[in-house]
């Protein structure tokens, strides 16, 4: 079996090609991917080379961990799922190119567990389960923010996931004039507009390591900063204010299983919603071209590749 499928050579080398699938084993099940998502901070990352030692890292790989589409075979212990839609969190199924994260191809073969099932009526929409996912996964580790700190797509679906939770709205932090929109329900404005100094809780989703310094001077003497980000640079800051706040500070690590099952479940029931956050939407075989943009265009808010036509 075959797929079409983004292939990362290098950094900045990509390409759209064949590759051959490994064998389907009993339990697994193959997906025919309809959309998948570009992420604008790990891929990145792989995109320009800069992704730090990482379990599996190294090219050619085949990216994506944000994708959906229609189970159209399986093994024998799991083809009571086959026409299930479903959301692939990745695959490692190539021959010749590491899965890492793997989703970005035609088609994929996962273990049946791997396979969340998510409704169909969401569209390209379904692919948003991951970064919400995240923001579940850091939300669950301690205390809902006050404050978020960038209004990219992680940063609203921390401050919905927050609300629909039953936190008191958080002020979201936001340089860009053009993003200062697209909320509801809570207030967006210019860090330099903001003058107050004593949030409990800052979450940053901007993935700067840079600005520690500046929300420890915001922080309330106890107060915690969550990294829910993820940083290619070293995380620095200076000790004494840091010290006199007895400021905090938590890392919100990768989502597990049970927060994409936690995020399925509220997206179902209507409790959090997932649209209005995708921008771009690319037929996959303009993916050489759509990735680099989805780094690079400022008015990309979040790409999504269309399959139908690969």
């Amino acid at each position: 079996m075959q797929a079409a499928a983004v292939i990362l050579e290098a950094p900045e080398r990509m390409t759209l090609r064949q590759v051959e699938l490994t064998p389907k084993n009993s339990g697994d099940v193959v997906v025919q991917i309809h959309y998948s998502g570009v992420s604008t901070g790990t891929e990145k990352l792989l995109w320009t080379g800069a992704m730090p030692p990482f379990p599996g890292m190294g090219y050619p790989l085949v990216p994506g961990y944000e994708s959906v589409g229609r189970i159209i075979d399986a093994g024998a212990d799991a083809e009571a799922r086959i026409g299930e839609w479903v959301f692939v969190p990745g695959a490692n199924c190539f021959d010749g190119a590491r899965g890492l994260f793997g989703g970005s191809a035609s088609q994929v073969i996962i273990p049946s567990a791997r396979a969340l099932p998510v409704s169909e009526s969401l569209g390209a929409d379904g692919v948003l389960h991951a970064l919400a996912a995240t923001a579940y996964h850091a939300l669950a580790g301690g205390d809902a923010p006050d404050l978020v700190i960038g209004h990219g797509v992680l940063g609203r679906l921390i401050t919905r996931l927050a609300i629909a939770r039953g936190a008191p709205a958080p002020v979201v932090w936001e340089t860009r004039a053009d993003r200062r929109k697209g909320g509801s329900g809570y207030k967006i404005i210019d860090p330099k507009d903001d003058d107050r100094r004593d949030y409990a809780c800052i979450y940053d989703a901007s993935g700067s390591a840079e600005l520690v310094d500046q929300l420890v001077m915001r922080l309330a003497k106890g107060g915690e900063i969550v990294l829910a980000g993820f940083y290619p640079d070293r995380i620095d800051f200076a000790f004494a204010p840091a010290f006199m706040k007895e400021a905090r500070l938590r890392i919100a690590a990768e989502w597990q299983p049970e927060d994409l099952a936690a995020v399925s479940a509220l997206v179902a029931a209507g409790d959090v919603g997932l649209g209005n956050l995708i921008s771009h939407v690319r037929p996959a075989t303009e993916a050489t071209e759509a990735y680099p943009a989805a780094f690079n265009d400022a008015d990309c808010l979040k790409m999504v590749l269309d399959w139908s036509a690969a």
